[in-house]
């Protein structure tokens, strides 16, 4: 049933990653695309915005891929990770832990849940697990 769990864990989060990344990418989702991300990325002081937001976008996309499949899951961790810590640092960070302020608690969560399974594992039902075998 532990391997089920982390498998339900990874496979939501991940899909919710990719869907967020699309989000900057294609403007998928209700997602404003490399363009709109970008200019926001500049106006924040991420510069250059379309850069910026492309490496956002393929972190969020590769690593929800990875962190979903299971494979290579500390990479696919780590770049959920950093781009939760960027979040925090250059958007959420200054208006306090809570959600409801526009805060840092569900970046918080989605990181603390990436670098938790990196270092429990990808469980049975992964494709690291299988190459292991």
């Amino acid at each position: 049933m532990e391997d089920m769990g982390i498998l339900i864990i990874r496979v939501i989060v991940g899909l919710l990653f990719i869907g967020h990344g699309a989000q900057k990418l294609f403007g998928w989702f209700g997602g404003y695309g490399l363009k709109g991300t970008g200019g926001w990325f500049d106006s924040i002081g991420m510069k250059p915005g379309v850069a910026a937001a492309l490496a956002a976008g393929l972190a969020e996309v590769i690593g929800g891929l990875l962190f979903g499949l299971g494979l290579l899951l500390p990479l696919g961790a780590a770049l959920i990770a950093v781009s939760m810590l960027v979040a925090i640092v250059k958007v959420h960070g200054a208006n306090g832990l809570w959600v409801t302020q526009n805060g840092y608690e569900y970046n918080l969560v989605l990181m603390v849940v990436a670098v938790g399974l990196a270092l429990s594992g990808a469980g049975e039902y992964s494709l690291d697990a299988m190459m292991a075998d």
